[in-house]
């Protein structure tokens, strides 16, 4: 149903999940970035072809969802799908202006064989960015280092979820502590090993059988509870899933304690310096299409619903829940503005979530850097402070 979280795995093809409880078949790598769009339009006021590589390439971190929204915000007309490499390629515009070079955004998950988007970046080094979480970037700092430049999701949109009926007494993740529900998880996930070691809840009442289906959670007839996104299931579980139809309760991990930037636009480490004269002009472009995207979003949303539809790797994403996607986010401020701008990052926060994760990658035997900063996780230095969502 939902993306599978790779932060600790690079998983060979997996079982993944839709609506229907199908199976995905086949495992593959995301095409060359070799295919342009052919457009040849005058440029605008911001021209990347002095500076940047001829194609932007993005890798997700999933099958095309409104989460990306910003990423495809950036196409120009006639973008093509590539179904079989799960990728679509269109000329890059800025606020409806082209920039001189193209872009292209690749699926993730079972499009890349649920391997990790770090992975790919260190694979494939035609890949400039990579959506990743500032978590999985604590825990890649030694090996396979990553930085965000662009946080586009301000809070996490991960939530642990319940039924109100079952539980009314139950308001918050730590709440489910007392009431002793089990709570399904994907077995290695960072935020529940934090949470059990922190207190919040008990190991014996978490349960990493979790495979993104609804089948448990709605077979346990709301005595357990489970993980999802805020941005997705509480509208499947009470428009499209015919077993249960219902209204769900929910907390974000993020006000549970547990506060990563999920899905930062983030480059290798090494190619900052490389990259420093791209980043300043396209960054802003990132920025500005994020406001443009959730200013009116439906456009985009229904290449996305297509794209996904096109790829068929089982992946069930409709008009509806992309719309749901896009205003849940916008009303619980899992987009907006980080002190009046898009897209930054505090680095307090981000220090915050180097201390609570050390030692969780610590018991699991992960080697973290004795020294490692805010900003070599997330930096915004090139970020513009003028741009962000209108208060």
């Amino acid at each position: 149903m939902r993306k599978i979280p790779l932060s600790r795995s690079a998983g060979a093809c997996a079982a993944a999940i839709v609506l229907s409880l199908a199976a995905l078949t086949g495992c593959g790598q995301s095409g060359s970035a070799t295919a342009s769009s052919g457009y040849s339009g005058p440029i605008g006021p911001v021209n990347l072809k002095q500076v940047c590589p001829a194609k932007i390439v993005v890798q997700t971190d999933w099958n095309p969802e409104a989460e990306h929204g910003l990423t495809y915000e950036m196409l120009g007309p006639d973008p093509k799908i590539d179904a079989g490499a799960k990728k679509i390629v269109g000329p890059l515009f800025s606020h409806g202006r082209y920039t001189g070079v193209d872009i292209e955004i690749r699926a993730g998950g079972p499009a890349i064989g649920f391997q990790s988007v770090t992975s790919q970046m260190y694979q494939d080094p035609s890949i400039m960015f990579g959506y990743t979480d500032t978590d999985h970037s604590v825990q890649t700092a030694a090996t396979t280092p990553t930085t965000g430049v662009f946080a586009p999701l301000h809070i996490n949109p991960q939530m642990i979820m319940w039924d109100p009926a079952t539980y009314p007494n139950v308001h918050t993740i730590a709440d489910l502590k007392a009431a002793k529900a089990t709570v399904l998880y994907y077995q290695g996930t960072p935020f529940m090993d934090y949470f059990i070691g922190a207190g919040i809840l008990d190991k014996s009442q978490v349960d990493g059988s979790y495979d993104g289906t609804p089948a448990n959670f709605v077979a346990a007839e709301g005595k357990k509870a489970q993980q999802g996104f805020a941005s997705a299931e509480p509208y499947l579980y009470q428009q499209k899933i015919a077993q249960w139809h219902k209204p769900v309760a929910y907390q974000l991990i993020n006000d549970a304690g547990y506060p990563i930037y999920a899905s930062q636009l983030a480059v290798r480490s090494g190619d900052l310096g490389a990259d420093a004269a791209c980043l300043r002009r396209l960054v802003p472009v990132m920025q500005q299409a994020e406001v443009d995207y959730f200013a009116d979003p439906a456009k985009v949303n229904a290449l996305i619903v297509q794209a996904a539809a096109k790829y068929d790797t089982g992946w069930v994403y409709d008009i509806g829940e992309a719309g749901y996607a896009t205003a849940t986010m916008r009303k619980l401020g899992i987009v907006g503005n980080e002190n009046g701008t898009v897209g930054a990052v505090d680095p307090a926060r981000v220090q915050h979530i180097i201390d609570i994760t050390r030692p969780v990658y610590a018991a699991e035997k992960v080697s973290i850097p004795a020294k490692l900063t805010p900003d070599q996780i997330s930096t915004n230095q090139f970020i513009d402070p003028k741009i962000g969502f209108p208060s």
